[in-house]
This record gives structure tokens, sequence and C-alpha cells, in this order.
């Protein structure tokens, strides 16, 4: 049945290029409670606020030691206290800047709003294409370094967003060190479908996709970059990404250091829902495309929109992240903001003489002398966030955190803190992680949820309402490399937790486990249901599929967190 994950909750240190000294850093000083507010700069005493409203701030982390989640302490499962938690940090990993060529703002604009908004760590992902592939990779390395200089407790990796041969685009990111720009130049110069015309849905460009992710996989392992990974966007959007494809691309690489590890569950283009006499009034994401020629048959029609705001492939139990599940390989989900231009923003790109196919980048944005209502996008951490459980704050525990499915995400700032924990015996596992017990274990799920305890940025208390557990067999690889369901995935207990305050506890007993199985969690703000896909019996009240022109994300917000597999033998 090949359970390939059972690698997750392991941290790969792998070769490196001995310069990276970004590699390792001292605990942030927004979470050192040694460093008075008034020594804070106003990005650091914004995100020290957010720590405090989530609880997670403590004496432990003024001397740089590891920091349990939220519910540290009485709450926390007794093997938790015995080993440790992990330190939370919120980042995204799909952001444009002046150097693409539909992008405006420089890279420490993004990153100072990230900052601003609550971000550990960034990723820079200018579109690829020949003009990037020419100048553009190393014109913006510079702007990035600086980035990282002015804001020291921000993690600022340089990424590209692929576009992917045969398919939609990806987030492909390096570990710091002298050889970044030389091999993000090289694969983009070498792989990137739009640079080698390679984007119909063929064999062959099919093929060079698989063989980029190799090339890259080789990267690590000749130690020209301590790590790399790569995350499929938007892959729902334009129906080009195909069951077979994901899977390759999973696949390609060998199960201890894969290199393409997951998805956007949900994209980024959130406020292009809003209606149009106040926004952009398209759809949530920018989905209100429909099939094209390059298009996976197979995939039905509501696949094309967003679902609470998240992608089809995600929102869908029993769909397909679930059948990817169901065969015992990682598959993780993340979200992000693709941030290009901000809704109700005031710059401009700068002047006329912006040429960026001379240039590899577009003049500095200036001031508009309006508001811009027009826009589809919000800053890194304004709205969506991915939040990875590290063993420490530095680039390389969060590729770590990455690859082991260590994440959970949201929308408007909805949950503050959630622990994970699936126990039987004396075992337990969390997100990412895969729990092995002896068959007829009794194994019982515990969920430590902290709803959000302050305004989020759009000025209101988030209120969360109800939390659900959804279980799937684990039924092994499959036959038909298309397949998009899951039969057994479904909806297995709700709680409703909309009087609650503070963390709350729950607990779901799975039994005596005598089979493999995932569970997952899913939360919402109970504005916005519908029965599923699938039917009520799968999932009976999950996210409705969004209005085009009339999709306010802000009224309409979910969590969403990776598995976690019970392997019984």
């Amino acid at each position: 049945m090949g359970h390939g994950h059972g690698h997750a909750q392991g941290h790969h240190h792998h070769g490196h290029d001995h310069d990276h000294p970004h590699g390792a850093a001292a605990v942030p000083a927004a979470f050192d409670t040694s460093v008075p507010d008034e020594a804070l700069n106003p990005e650091q005493q914004s995100r020290r606020t957010l720590l405090r409203r989530a609880g997670l701030l403590g004496a432990g982390m003024a001397a740089g030691s590891v920091v349990a989640p939220a519910t540290a302490g009485a709450a926390t499962p007794s093997a938790g206290r015995r080993t440790g938690g992990f330190l939370w940090l919120a980042g995204d990993h799909h952001i444009h800047t002046q150097y693409s060529n539909d992008g405006k703002y420089r890279v420490v604009d993004q990153v100072r709003q990230g900052a601003r908004h609550g971000m550990d760590w960034m990723v820079i992902t200018d579109h690829g294409n020949e003009t990037h592939a020419r100048i553009g990779v190393e014109k913006v390395n510079p702007d990035i370094r600086e980035a990282r200089a002015a804001y020291e407790d921000t993690l600022v990796f340089q990424g590209l967003e692929w576009n992917i041969p045969a398919a939609e685009h990806g987030t492909v990111f390096v570990h710091p060190g002298r050889n970044e720009v030389s091999v993000l130049k090289q694969f983009e110069t070498d792989y990137d479908g739009g640079v080698k015309k390679a984007t119909d849905s063929t064999p062959a460009n099919e093929a060079l996709a698989i063989a980029g992710l190799t090339f890259l996989a080789e990267q690590v392992r000749r130690r020209k970059v301590r790590d790399v990974l790569m995350l499929a966007n938007h892959p729902a959007r334009k129906g080009i990404d195909s069951p077979h494809e994901i899977r390759a691309w999973r696949d390609a690489t060998s199960a201890d250091h894969r290199i393409a590890v997951g998805m956007e569950g949900a994209p980024g283009h959130q406020a292009a829902g809003i209606e149009k006499s106040l926004g952009m009034g398209r759809a949530r994401g920018l989905y209100d495309g429909s099939p094209g020629a390059n298009s996976f048959a197979g995939y039905p029609l509501e696949s094309y929109r967003t679902w609470g705001g998240f992608d089809w492939m995600t929102a869908t139990v029993g769909g397909l992240w679930d059948s990817l599940l169901a065969e015992g390989k990682p598959w993780w989900i993340t979200a992000n903001s693709d941030s290009h231009n901000v809704y109700t923003d005031t710059a401009k790109r700068g002047g006329p003489d912006s040429d960026f196919t001379a240039n590899g980048r577009h003049t500095d944005p200036v001031y508009s002398g309006k508001v811009d209502l027009t826009e589809g996008d919000y800053w890194p951490g304004q709205y969506s966030r991915t939040h990875v459980g590290a063993d420490g704050f530095s680039y390389a525990a969060v590729m770590d955190g990455i690859r082991a499915g260590r994440i959970w995400v949201d929308h408007g700032q909805l949950v503050d803190a959630l622990d994970v924990r699936v126990g039987g015996g004396r075992r337990w596992a969390t997100l990412g992680g895969a729990l092995h017990v002896k068959k007829g274990t009794k194994v019982t799920l515990t969920v430590d949820v902290t709803p959000a305890g302050g305004p989020n940025w759009a000025g209101f208390v988030p209120q969360l309402a109800r939390v659900d557990v959804i279980q799937g067999d684990v039924t092994g690889p499959v036959a038909d490399r298309d397949t998009f369901t899951a039969p057994t995935a479904k909806v297995v207990k709700s709680y409703d937790v909309s009087k609650s305050t503070g963390t709350v506890r729950l607990t779901y007993d799975l039994g005596q486990v005598d089979r493999p199985v995932y569970v997952r969690l899913r939360g919402t703000d109970g504005n916005r249901t519908a029965v599923g896909a699938m039917g009520a019996a799968v999932d009976p009240s999950g996210p409705a599929i969004d209005i085009v022109g009339d999709a306010d994300p802000w009224r309409d917000l979910w969590f969403y967190s990776n598995p976690v597999w019970i392997l019984p033998a």
C-alpha cells in the first residue's frame, strides 16, 4: 500500500552551499518578552499585538526555545509537554513585485506590508517569462537582500512563479545562499513553460515539467542550494492541472525529499469578488473562466469556481484532494495573497517610461491621488494566512515545516491558534504526521482551537461558528491516475463552537482503529453553507459556491488543516 509519508514528522537538513547566513536567526524581537514594547518598531509592535491576542507570548521565548502552541500548559496533552511544541509562523508563498510584467510594488513595499500584517515569512514570486529569465532573476535579488536586512524579523525567500509546462502556475523557491540566483535562473531558462513555448497539454510538455522538478532535486543533491520547494498555484482555475499531472509532480522526486509538496487550497485575488459598485465585480480568486482547449475533460463546470473562497479541489469533501490523501502520500494545502495590485491602495505604476521588456522591471510606484476600487488583491497577511509549525525561526525550519505538512490556513483571521494531536497508547502525531499503532488501538483526536480574540484587518472580530472533522480511508495507489474522488471521505463530526470563548478543546474518538485512515479539520463562521457536491451524507453543510460578481470575502470565512494519518499494523 505504500504509505509514503512516514517521513512527515522528520526534519531534513540536507546538504547546502555553506553560504547561508540567513539560515538561522534569533527569536524575532516581537516574540522576545525581554524586549520592551517601546523598543519595537511599528511592524514589530503590530506582530506582538497579534501574538498577545493569540496567547502566544511566553517567558520561554526570550531564551530562544521552541515555542509551544497557544494551548501549551494545562491544556496541552502530556505527550506535547514531553516533546515540546512548534513555533507557528504565518506566511505567504505567492507575492509579486515590480519585477513581474503585471506587478507594481517594490520588494520592500510588499515585505513592509507583510510584516505589518503579521507575516513571519514571505516568498517573492515574480512571473516566469523571457524577460525575467534573462535579467529579472538577477535584478530582484539585491532588493530581496536589502529587505532581509531591513526586516530582520521577517524571512524573505527568493522564488519565482513557474509556468508549469502543460499546466498552470506554481511557486518555486530556494533556501537563501550564494547560488539562489543561478539555480533559479537556470531552472527558469530551461524548464519554464512560457520561456520554452511548452504550455499546451502534451505528453512532451508534461515530461518537461517532471524534468524541471528532477533538476531542482539534483541541485539539492549536489549541494548547490540547501533546499527547494514547489507548490502548485490556483490549480483548478483553468482546469489544466489534470489529476495525473498532480500525481506525477508529487511522485517526481524521492519520497524522503519531495520537491513538489502541495497546492494552494485557496487562491489569492480574494477581493476580486466584491461587487461592482465597491470593487472589481468579478470572482474570488479570479475564478470566473470556463474549460479551454487544454483543460482536463473530466472536471465538472463547478470546478472553475471557488467555494467559500477555496479551490474546488480542496473544498469538495471526497474530491480531488481527498483522493490524493487516500493514497497515503503527502500533498498539502496552503493559502496566500497572489498580491499584484491591492484593493483600495493609492499607488499606481510609476511613469510612462516603465519599459518592462527593456529593464526587467517597472519603475517605482507613485501616489495616484485616488483610492483604487478596481483591483482584487490584498497585502500579504491582510486576508489569507498559511501557518507553518517550525522547530525554530529560520529559513530551513520553515521549509522543513512545509515539507512535513505542519500547516493550517485561514481567511480573515478567523482563528488565532490551532493545535491538533492524534494519540493512541503512548504515541501521538500532529498535522502532516502519521500515527503508527497496533491494530485495534483506541485512537483519539484532540483539537485545541483559539477563535479570534480581536478585530481582523477589516475591523471586526470574526466569529468561529463550527468545526468539522473529516475522515477518509487510506486505500493505496489508484489504478487510474486521473481519479479525483475518494468515496470513503466524509464529515464524521461537527462541533458548534459559536458560544465559546477562549481556547476550546474538542475531542473525537476514532475508536479501535483496524484500518489505515486519515483525519483533517475545517471550520467556518457559518455565514454561507450548502450541501457538498457529494451529497448530504458526505458533507451536509460545506462551503457554498461563490457568486461571480457578488462575493464579499469577509462575509464568508473558513479555516482548513492538513491531515494526520493513523496507520495500524
